[in-house]
C-alpha cells in the first residue's frame, strides 16, 4: 500500500471542501448531485491505485449518495408544518466543524515555525537540533489536481486483453529510473509520457513520480491544462 499526504489534501472531508472551495460553492447548500458524482469518479481512481485509506473516501461517498437519494424523495413536513430537515444538515456540520479544527491546527502550526525561529541558548539549541524530525519536501498542489491527469490516461489506456500471454509486471523502483531518464533532457507532460501505455504502468509510473517528488529528485509544475502537469528534474525545474 501507499499512503500519501500532502498539505492540500489528505482525507475524504478535504477532498470534499476542495470541490466546495474550488467552484466557490455556498457551504449550506452544496449541489450534492454534482458534487457526488465528482467524488465518486475520484473514488474510481483511488481505487485503481490502491492508496491506503481508500476505504475512507468510499464510505463518505455511499453517505453522498444516500443524501443525493434522499432529496430526490419528496420529504414529509413536520408535526407543526415545519420545513423538513434538510438532509444535508449532518453533512454540513461535520465540515464546519472539521474547518475549524483544520484552521486551529493552521494557527499552532505557524506559532510553531515562528518559535522555531527564535534563537536558544547553545546546549538548548544543540538538544532541539537532535530531536527535531526530518523535514517533509513540501508540494504545493493538491493531490486531486494530479489526479485528474491520471484519470485522463486511464480513461484513454487500452483494455487488457481477454487472454494474455504473458502477465506485466512494472515495478514503482524501476519506473522511478525510467522517468529520470525520460525528464533527463527536458520536462516531460505526465499525458504525453504515459498516454497509450497499459493500466499497470500508467499507475506504477503516477507512484514512481510521486516517489521522486518526496525525495526531491523531481518537481512537478502545473500549467494552463487542469488534466495534465509536467514533471522536471529538481535540479532545472520551476517551482511547483
Amino acid at each position: 500500500m501507499y499512503r500519501v499526504s500532502l498539505a492540500d489534501f489528505e482525507g475524504p472531508l478535504d477532498l470534499l471542501l476542495f470541490f466546495v472551495r474550488r467552484d466557490e460553492l455556498d457551504l449550506f447548500d452544496i449541489p450534492i448531485a454534482r458534487i457526488a458524482d465528482e467524488y465518486l469518479a475520484h473514488v474510481r481512481v483511488l481505487e485503481a491505485v490502491d492508496l491506503d485509506g481508500a476505504a475512507d473516501f468510499i464510505y463518505l461517498a455511499a453517505e453522498l449518495i444516500a443524501i443525493k437519494v434522499a432529496m430526490l424523495l419528496p420529504r414529509a413536513a413536520g408535526p407543526d408544518g415545519e420545513e423538513p430537515e434538510d438532509p444535508r444538515r449532518p453533512l454540513v456540520e461535520r465540515l464546519l466543524e472539521y474547518v475549524r479544527y483544520k484552521e486551529a491546527a493552521g494557527q499552532l502550526d505557524e506559532r510553531l515555525d515562528a518559535r522555531s525561529r527564535h534563537a536558544t541558548r547553545g546546549a538548548a539549541s544543540a538538544a532541539v537540533a537532535e530531536e527535531r524530525p526530518p523535514e517533509e519536501v513540501p508540494v504545493r498542489v493538491s493531490l486531486f489536481e494530479l489526479m485528474r491527469a491520471l484519470q485522463r490516461v486511464l480513461a484513454q489506456a487500452p483494455e487488457p486483453e481477454v487472454h494474455p500471454l504473458r502477465r506485466e509486471a512494472w515495478s514503482v523502483e524501476a519506473q522511478q529510473a525510467w522517468v529520470l531518464e525520460e525528464i533527463g533532457q527536458k520536462p516531460r507532460s505526465f499525458v504525453d509520457l504515459v498516454g497509450g501505455r497499459s493500466r499497470s504502468f500508467i499507475i506504477a509510473t503516477f507512484l514512481a513520480v510521486l516517489e521522486l517528488v518526496r525525495a526531491q529528485a523531481a518537481r512537478l509544475v502545473l500549467g494552463a491544462d487542469s488534466d495534465d502537469f509536467r514533471i522536471a528534474p529538481a535540479r532545472t525545474a520551476e517551482p511547483a
